[in-house]
């Protein structure tokens, strides 16, 4: 059976048999329970995951204590603190799993030591995030202006499998409501 990964990157472009062992050897498998932290936050993010099952959030909490979600993250999809990772910087921000999860981790000077053997790598890995980051933009921009129940109606329509998957306390979080506001929204649209 294909690995995941490679499954994933050869969508965007032909990964060989050698340079997917050299990938998968830099890359170590980890399972999560829900509600772990592959990266707990404050602190320098120096890893990346690609999530082959589960789906996982990026939050912070802000200065009230109040957790927001920012973003989910489902299977095939490679997810950082981006920032921090980039740029070696301390983040508030940490990674959860929202429900059982399986990761692939790859720290960051074994992903440098993969850039130096494989540089088309580090191209088709800052594509992928680029996309990403539009992505982001793009879906957070069409909450705006929206009312709570529309904004909920737009997530489940754009994440029904997420939608089943997290709790209502992290999708509230993620829509910027009260989990009894949503559980309010969710028994008028039924």
């Amino acid at each position: 059976m294909p690995n995941p990964l490679i499954s994933y990157f050869q969508q965007f472009r032909h990964i060989s048999d050698e340079d997917a062992r050299l990938i998968l050897n830099a890359f170590e498998f980890k399972s999560f329970k829900e509600g772990e932290y592959p990266f707990k936050g404050h602190r320098i993010c120096s890893e990346m995951y690609f999530v082959c099952k589960g789906v996982v959030r990026i939050a912070t909490h802000n200065e009230r204590g109040v957790d927001i979600t920012h973003f989910f993250y489902r299977e095939n999809h490679l997810c950082t603190i981006l920032q921090s990772f980039n740029e070696g910087i301390i983040t508030p921000a940490a990674i959860q799993v929202c429900c059982d999860a399986e990761i692939m981790v790859v720290t960051k000077s074994k992903l440098m030591a993969l850039y130096a053997q494989l540089p088309y790598l580090r191209d088709l890995i800052d594509n992928i995030n680029q996309q990403h980051l539009i992505h982001k933009v793009n879906v957070r921009n069409r909450y705006l202006g929206e009312t709570a129940d529309d904004q909920y109606r737009l997530f489940v329509e754009q994440n029904p499998d997420i939608a089943l998957r997290v709790s209502l306390k992290d999708i509230a979080s993620y829509l910027g409501i009260t989990p009894q506001s949503l559980s309010r929204i969710r028994k008028n649209i039924r």
